[in-house]
């Protein structure tokens, strides 16, 4: 019987096993290794959650019973086992659509050039997987650091594994623009430690004050890790990347990859310098403005794209920065001012409807992206002009790119529709409605860009004409996710209570 102690660190190292046993008996024992690791981190994620939710408490693992500070923690509060359930379910359904398109070709060549793209993918995507539970457990920001490095040296291989020129410049902006992000981050945890002398999250929560060296840190940290989440403006790298990747890569970069390195903001807000309200109300309110023009422009430029794929990936940095609204919803001294008589606690609506929107796009975006894959390769192309009759021709994955559509604009019953709810609520309870006005025109331009890939995919008479069949497996699991999107509505919508478990006060107002 396995101490649940110990189920963090297994979420960690059960991948990164993966890994070797990938690279040491090759490519024909790479994808079954991917299944058996699949079913491994939905068990142990499954055991975290239910051991948060019997116990109320986060489980807590210290590395060769060293303590912080000397030692390293991993510690898994409600957040972080969300976040294993999801990526648990996710990346598991990618390796399902994936074994079709990187199986091992058992007449392959074996010489340098031929069939290394299979071990390539599978290796990477166990690798990543790692990095996002190292990034969803770990106790400390240099840590969360590594972690980071760790998604982005996987990451950049997924994003050119084609060998195109345009993937290759888009996989070395990638990385340019995550380099970057990591010079500010790693510059704002000298500062931190060389003021407190620690960089433990929980050490820190206790040790912070608000004075200018915490702001310059965070300020250093929080712009770098905007970088790695291509907020706007500094979302230049993300389009062509996710759009350039194949369609399982870019389903797991777009759900979960950019994802990382903002829950790293969130624990640094929200945890390790919560006491002192991250960098101030007006950094808070900075990037929620941030948010919003991502919204705003994201959604402007996805309706403007030719190309599915490229469609999708603006639609990404659009719902990023919904997001963002977290931080002046919840983070900032405005959250604690509720409207004169309101006696909800609307931080925490912030909180859940947050984390919601997170899910939500992680399960509704990697649906989209693989359906968008499939049609591809079914017609040869995805260009959205020359998508009259798939809706004849491929009609659940259609279905399924309705339904996360569904999600992304916020519509009943979606998670999508839950999250935005709950941001709307906050945003209005808390007096702040301009972030109100922006969540419904986003919503508005989501419907604009979905029904721009609809509308000819269902007008056409005739169905498409097919110059590669998909098989049936993967257009269900394009539906299943999908359909788990849509099942994500069923929410009720109030705060979550396993959202909060381990969480210290969700705000200490900068007075």
């Amino acid at each position: 019987m396995i101490d649940a102690s110990a189920l963090p660190v297994l979420a960690i190292t059960v991948p990164a096993v993966g890994v070797v046993l990938a690279v040491a008996f090759g490519r024909r024992v790479a994808a079954w290794t991917m299944l058996a690791v699949c079913a491994a981190e939905l068990a142990i994620a499954a055991g975290i959650a239910g051991t948060l939710w019997r116990t109320g408490v986060p489980l807590v693992y210290v590395l060769g019973g060293w303590a912080p500070p000397l030692g390293i923690a991993l510690r898994a509060d409600g957040l972080s086992a969300v976040m294993l359930l999801v990526s648990a379910v996710v990346i598991a359904a990618i390796a399902l659509y994936a074994q079709a398109g990187f199986a091992h070709k058992a007449d392959a060549t074996t010489d340098g050039g031929a069939d290394r793209a299979p071990l390539v993918f599978w290796t990477m995507l166990m690798g990543v997987w790692s990095g996002l539970s190292m990034v969803w457990l770990a106790g400390d920001l240099f840590s969360l650091y590594v972690a980071l490095e760790l998604l982005t040296f996987g990451a950049v291989p997924l994003v050119s594994l084609e060998g195109k020129p345009e993937t290759l410049v888009a996989a070395l902006r990638y990385m340019l623009f995550a380099l970057i992000g990591s010079v500010l981050y790693l510059l704002g945890c000298g500062v931190l430690y060389g003021g407190y002398g620690t960089l433990d999250i929980t050490l820190l929560s206790h040790a912070v004050r608000a004075e200018p060296v915490t702001y310059v840190a965070v300020a250093l940290m929080t712009a770098g890790l905007a970088a790695k989440t291509a907020l706007f403006p500094l979302h230049l790298w993300l389009p062509p990347a996710h759009a350039g990747a194949p369609a399982a890569a870019s389903a797991l970069l777009s759900a979960l990859v950019v994802k990382g390195s903002f829950i790293l903001a969130v624990r640094l807000w929200f945890d390790a310098t919560a006491g002192v309200g991250g960098a101030g109300a007006g950094a808070a309110t900075l990037l929620g403005a941030m948010g919003a023009c991502a919204i705003i422009v994201g959604s402007v430029l996805a309706l403007r794209q030719a190309r599915l794929k490229m469609m999708i990936a603006y639609s990404t940095v659009a719902q990023i920065g919904y997001l963002f609204f977290l931080f002046p919803l919840a983070a900032s001294p405005l959250a604690v001012s509720p409207l004169a008589g309101a006696d909800t606690d609307w931080t925490r609506f912030a909180w859940t409807g947050g984390m919601m929107q997170l899910v939500a796009h992680a399960v509704a975006k990697a649906a989209m992206f693989l359906a968008a894959g499939l049609i591809a390769e079914a017609l040869g192309h995805d260009r959205i002009a020359g998508l009259a009759g798939v809706g004849r021709t491929l009609p659940m994955v259609l279905f399924a790119f309705g339904l996360a559509g569904m999600s992304l604009m916020g519509l009943p019953p979606s998670g999508g529709f839950i999250a935005k709810a709950m941001l709307l609520l906050a945003s209005v309870g808390e007096g702040q409605w301009w972030w109100a006005l922006v969540i419904m025109v986003g919503g508005l331009l989501a419907a604009g860009y979905t029904f721009r890939v609809l509308s000819p995919a269902l007008s056409a008479a005739a169905p498409a004409v097919v110059v590669a069949p998909v098989g049936w497996t993967r257009q269900a699991v394009v539906l299943g996710l999908a359909i788990l999107a849509l099942a994500l509505g069923l929410m009720p919508v109030r705060p979550s209570l396993l959202l909060e478990i381990g969480r210290p006060a969700l705000i200490q107002a900068v007075q």
